[in-house]
């Protein structure tokens, strides 16, 4: 059976966003070559989301704008990941919203996990400031959102920003990977 290739229209060209979704498609469709490419994308949101719902619209609106400003039309997916935060019941916490749009224009959505954000942390992003940067000051690190994140510093590296997208990938592709039960 001859190697077939997935092209993937990635919503960022952070290369930890790019990663995750070369990542993800990998790990599910194993017999085939993925080649991705990122490109730079408009979310329609603010450039830190402080919702849920923020977050969520973020990602889809990445795929919005890739499929309008896809000029090759020789894409399989395009995928996007908008990482956000929220102040829930259990306290202010970050996590990312993902999408996937295959030829059929269909979105699927899905959701990482939650990680608790200290207040302090949580305090300066209500007034501003974007994740990346107030973890850059806090752990006098540079550019951390292009490595490992909040995720990998709050983890000890345990988990990072990139593990965190490539899984909730995989799980937003599980309605393509049965059509026939997400009708």
């Amino acid at each position: 059976m001859p190697n077939t290739v997935i092209r993937i229209r990635v919503a960022s060209k952070n290369p930890v966003k790019v990663t995750a979704a070369h990542q993800s498609f990998n790990q599910v469709f194993p017999n085939h070559t993925i080649h991705c490419e990122g490109m730079e994308t408009e979310s329609g949101v603010a450039d830190q989301p402080m919702t849920e719902n923020e977050t969520r619209l973020g990602a889809q609106n990445r795929i919005r704008y890739c499929r309008a400003h896809d000029t090759n039309k020789e894409e399989d997916y395009f995928v996007s990941m908008e990482g956000g935060v929220d102040d829930f019941e259990e306290g202010a916490a970050t996590f990312a919203y993902v999408a996937i749009a295959g030829r059929d224009g269909k979105i699927h959505t899905g959701r990482s996990a939650n990680l608790p954000i200290p207040d302090a942390v949580y305090l300066r992003l209500k007034n501003g400031e974007e994740l990346g940067d107030v973890m850059d000051d806090l752990f006098k690190t540079d550019n951390v959102k292009q490595k490992g994140g909040a995720i990998g510093l709050l983890t000890n590296h345990r988990a990072t920003r990139e593990s965190t997208y490539t899984q909730a990938l995989i799980l937003a592709l599980a309605p393509i990977l049965h059509p026939d039960l997400y009708l």
